[in-house]
C-alpha cells in the first residue's frame, strides 16, 4: 500500500504568557482590595482616602516571574500512514493529540518538521468545524463539499444519504446557529464521512452525540476503512479505539511513546496510567452502591492478570484473578460469589465459591482475603464490571457491592480473528472446534 501521510520530526511550540506580580491584578483581586480598603477607611475616621484609581501592591511586587515561556505541544514526532489504515491516537489530556490532528488538517502550521499528505482530507475536530452559523444545514452540506473540492453534482448524489444518516431532515432548512451541539455533530460527521474523502480525521467530538449515534458513527468509520480509505481517530474510549483501529499511536507530553498494533499499545497504555489503580484496585469501605445487613463487609477488591499484576484489560481465553478482602462479625456460615455484568447491567457470569471446591462453607470471623481465579475468560471483546457478594447459607445478603472493578475484555492475542467479535454480537465465548468435509 502507498503512503498517504508522512510525518517527519514534527514539533509545535506555543508561547505561554504569564501575569507578572506587581504589574497586573485580576479583576477579582482589584475589587476585593478596593472593597477591603474602603471598609477600613469608612470605619476609620482618621484615615485619609486615596485616589479611587490607585492600585496598591505588596512589597513582593519587586519579584517578577518570567513574562512568558515556551511550551512544546509536540516534540520530534515521526510516523507514516499507509492507505486504508485505521489509526487511533491515544494519550492523556494535553498529550498533543488534538494539536497533531490540527496540523494534519492544515488548521495550524508546525514549528519544526514537515508533513506530507496525499489525498483529500475531511476533518471533524470540534463541534461545527467548517460550518457557517448563518447558513442552513442544507447549505452547509454543499459548502463543506465545496471545501473538500467536490462539484455540486457529486454532492447531490450523496445528499439524501447524508441527510438520512444525520437524522435531522426536519431541521435541514434551519440555520445551524440554532442547532444543539448534538445536531451539529450529527450533520458534521455525516458530511465528513459520506463525501468520500481519502483521509478521514475525527477527534473526540463524537462524545457529544448520544449512545445510539456514537455506535452508528463507529460502524460508519469501520465501513470507511474497509473501503480502502484512511481513518485517524482520537478518543479516550479504549473500547472504541480497539474496535475501529488496527493500529494505535500513543502520545504523552508531546512525544510518541509507542506505535503498533491496537491491542498491544492500548494494553501498555492502560497498564501505565494512574487511573488503573483507581479502578483495578478499589477501596470499598465507603462504597455507596451496596446493600445487606453489614454483619460482613467487603473492604477492598482488585483485578490481577496471569502475571499477578494489577490490570483492567484481559484477553479472551486467558486467566483473570479477582481478590477481595472482608471483615466479618458474624458466626454464620458465609457464601461468596462474583457476578460479571455488561455495561447495561445484563448479568453474564455467576461464580460461587462452591464451584471451585477450594474451601468448605464455614464461619469466617475477623478479616480475610478471598481469591477467585477464572482460568479462561469466556467473554467477547467489550467493557464489563462486577458485583461481589457475601451471603448466609440461607442466601440472606450480608454485603453486596455493585458496579465495581470495571475492566475490558479483548480478543485472544494468541488466536487472532480476521475481525473482532465485539459484545454487541454476543457477550460470551467458549472453546470450540470446527470441521468441514465434502458432502456425498
Amino acid at each position: 500500500m502507498s503512503t498517504v501521510i508522512s510525518v517527519e520530526n514534527l514539533g509545535k511550540k506555543y508561547t505561554i504568557s504569564h501575569q507578572q506580580r506587581g504589574d497586573n491584578s485580576s479583576l477579582r483581586e482589584v475589587i476585593n482590595n478596593r472593597v477591603a480598603n474602603f471598609g477600613k477607611k469608612l470605619f476609620s475616621p482618621f484615615t485619609v482616602f486615596s485616589s479611587p484609581l490607585t492600585i496598591h501592591h505588596s512589597q513582593s511586587s519587586n519579584h517578577h516571574s518570567p513574562a512568558s515561556e515556551d511550551f512544546w505541544a509536540l516534540k520530534d514526532v515521526s510516523f507514516e500512514v499507509k492507505q486504508g489504515e485505521r489509526i487511533g491516537i491515544i494519550g492523556r489530556n494535553g498529550a498533543g493529540k488534538s494539536t497533531l490532528l490540527k496540523i494534519l488538517s492544515r488548521i495550524t502550521e508546525p514549528t519544526t518538521g514537515r508533513v506530507k499528505i496525499k489525498g483529500r482530507v475531511a476533518s471533524l475536530l470540534e463541534v461545527g468545524t467548517g460550518f457557517h452559523p448563518e447558513l442552513t444545514g442544507r447549505e452547509n452540506i454543499y459548502l463543506n463539499g465545496a471545501i473538500l473540492g467536490m462539484g455540486r453534482q457529486e454532492i447531490s448524489r450523496k445528499f439524501d444519504e447524508i441527510v438520512a444518516f444525520s437524522e435531522i431532515e426536519k431541521f435541514l432548512d434551519t440555520p445551524v446557529k440554532r442547532y444543539s451541539s448534538g445536531m451539529y455533530v450529527r450533520l458534521a460527521f455525516a458530511v465528513a464521512a459520506h463525501l468520500e474523502p481519502e483521509i478521514l480525521i475525527v477527534d473526540e467530538v463524537l462524545a457529544v452525540g448520544d449512545a445510539a449515534f456514537q455506535k452508528k458513527c463507529l460502524g460508519k468509520m469501520e465501513d470507511v476503512g474497509r473501503e480502502g480509505r484512511t481513518v485517524l481517530f482520537v478518543s479516550h474510549n479504549m473500547q472504541a479505539i480497539t474496535r475501529i483501529c488496527n493500529r494505535v499511536a500513543w502520545l504523552d507530553y508531546g512525544e510518541l511513546i509507542d506505535d503498533g498494533s491496537a491491542l498491544s499499545v492500548v494494553h501498555s497504555y492502560l497498564e501505565n496510567t494512574e487511573s488503573v489503580q483507581k479502578t483495578a484496585e478499589m477501596d470499598l469501605t465507603s462504597w455507596s452502591q451496596r446493600y445487606g445487613s453489614g454483619e460482613s463487609k467487603i473492604l477492598s477488591a482488585r483485578l490481577l492478570n496471569n502475571s499477578g499484576a494489577i490490570s483492567k484489560i484481559f484477553f479472551r481465553n486467558s486467566s483473570m484473578i479477582v481478590e477481595f478482602s472482608f471483615a466479618s462479625k458474624t458466626s454464620q456460615v458465609l457464601h461468596f460469589s462474583a457476578v460479571v455484568i455488561s455495561e447495561t447491567g445484563v448479568k453474564l457470569l455467576h461464580m460461587c465459591h462452591h464451584d471451585g471446591n477450594v474451601f468448605q462453607s464455614e464461619s469466617f470471623e475477623g478479616k480475610h482475603i478471598v481469591r477467585l481465579e477464572i482460568p479462561k475468560l469466556p467473554l467477547c471483546a467489550g467493557s464489563y464490571k462486577m458485583v461481589l457478594a457475601i451471603h448466609t447459607d440461607r442466601m440472606q445478603p450480608l454485603d453486596v457491592v455493585m458496579d465495581v472493578l470495571p475492566f475490558m475484555a479483548e480478543d485472544d492475542v494468541a488466536t487472532p480473528r480476521p475481525y473482532r467479535t465485539v459484545a454487541e454480537y454476543g457477550y460470551c465465548w467458549t472453546p470450540n472446534h470446527w470441521s468441514i468435509k465434502k458432502a456425498d
